[in-house]
């Protein structure tokens, strides 16, 4: 895609003199006083008369702060100038349809913020754009789910019991997400990262001058949320059936044709192969989710259970494990390390039983 595009090598360049702008990166460098004006303020890379820093200071552009470029085409981060919270800005193109405002907006209605089931990303403000129509949905800047890493089966147990609960609770409103898959699914970092992070080199300090500090999930549980509904529908029923939109995940078997089926069965699949891929199939001692997931991902849509029978049948799950269960590390199964299972199993013992409300 041109929007893409990295920047070009001429003659007589060299590696300090390159990292200008991508191209991707442009168009918020031209709506930088805009964006500023509105109570948001861009990182010092987008500002219309930024200098690269690293000339100067006769450094390669990756080691300093503002050679940091971001690759997304639709997204931004930036800070609130009123109290300096990392926020990402992202762009709603008018050709691509109102559904993803209007269900953000939905959930962070007054109506619905209040609920502690609600884990849908909070939307904080919008900005209308003076050309084209385009939007900036502002939300907090949030963290993938899985990065850093899950160091013990409690705070899977905590991951999971609450991503079910999110995903009641959008179902319960006869709203399907269609796309609650791996990328969709992230954290709120304000705990575990006090001080914060650099928004695009997350093991790094967010002025770049040293790797970010940070809680475990254990020390500091976070809140998992549930991003991105370009693709979600409300309907008159969960009974609903619509044409597939693949989303991130491309393999539900009921996605192999072009017939109508029941979306909500298909959050379901994305749900439980999401397990599969990033736990059941990376670490060990997974079998206790292996009968959920296997229900969850059946290849006859409708043989799936509900997300209520999901969300009881693990809440079952859960009060069967037992304490030592949840402080045990996860051991990873492509690196099967004595040194990596002692010193995890040393810090679990060390670290008091993950606590958690279902």
């Amino acid at each position: 895609m041109s929007s893409l595009t990295a920047p070009q090598f001429h003659a007589g360049q060299t590696i300090r003199t390159i990292g200008t702008l991508f191209r991707n990166e442009e168009w918020w460098r031209d709506q930088y006083h805009d964006i500023y004006n509105r109570g948001y303020e861009l990182r010092p890379r987008y500002h219309p008369n930024w200098e690269p820093s690293w000339i100067e200071l006769r450094k390669d552009f990756f080691s300093v702060e503002d050679g940091q470029p971001s690759i997304s085409r639709a997204t931004m981060d930036a800070t609130r100038r009123r109290d300096g919270m990392q926020v990402m800005l992202k762009k709603i193109y008018p050709d691509e349809g109102p559904h993803e405002q209007i269900i953000t907006q939905l959930f962070s209605s007054r109506q619905f913020a209040r609920d502690p089931r609600n884990h849908c990303v909070p939307l904080l403000d919008v900005i209308e754009m003076p050309q084209n129509g385009q939007k900036l949905l502002i939300m907090p800047f949030l963290r993938p789910f899985n990065n850093p890493r899950f160091q013990s089966f409690g705070e899977f147990v905590a991951f999971f019991t609450q991503i079910c609960e999110g995903l009641q609770f959008m179902h319960e409103r006869n709203i399907a997400h269609r796309d609650c898959t791996a990328n969709n699914i992230m954290f709120d970092p304000s705990e575990m990262y006090p001080q914060g992070f650099h928004p695009t080199q997350m093991d790094r300090s967010r002025d770049f001058k040293g790797r970010a500090k940070r809680y475990t999930r254990t020390q500091r549980p976070p809140r998992y949320y549930l991003i991105d509904f370009g693709l979600s529908r409300q309907y008159l029923s969960r009974r609903a059936l619509d044409v597939p939109l693949r989303g991130g995940d491309k393999s539900a078997p009921e996605h192999r044709n072009v017939t109508r089926c029941n979306p909500f069965y298909t959050d379901i699949y994305y749900l439980g192969n999401l397990v599969r891929r990033e736990f059941i199939k990376k670490y060990h001692g997974f079998e206790f989710m292996e009968d959920l997931v296997d229900e969850m991902t059946h290849v006859n849509p409708a043989r799936r259970p509900l997300i209520e029978d999901v969300v009881a049948r693990f809440s079952y799950i859960r009060k069967c494990l037992s304490g030592f269960k949840l402080r045990s590390p996860l051991v990873s199964k492509e690196k099967p390390s004595l040194f990596t299972f002692f010193s995890r199993a040393k810090q679990a013992l060390l670290t008091p039983q993950y606590i958690f409300s279902p």
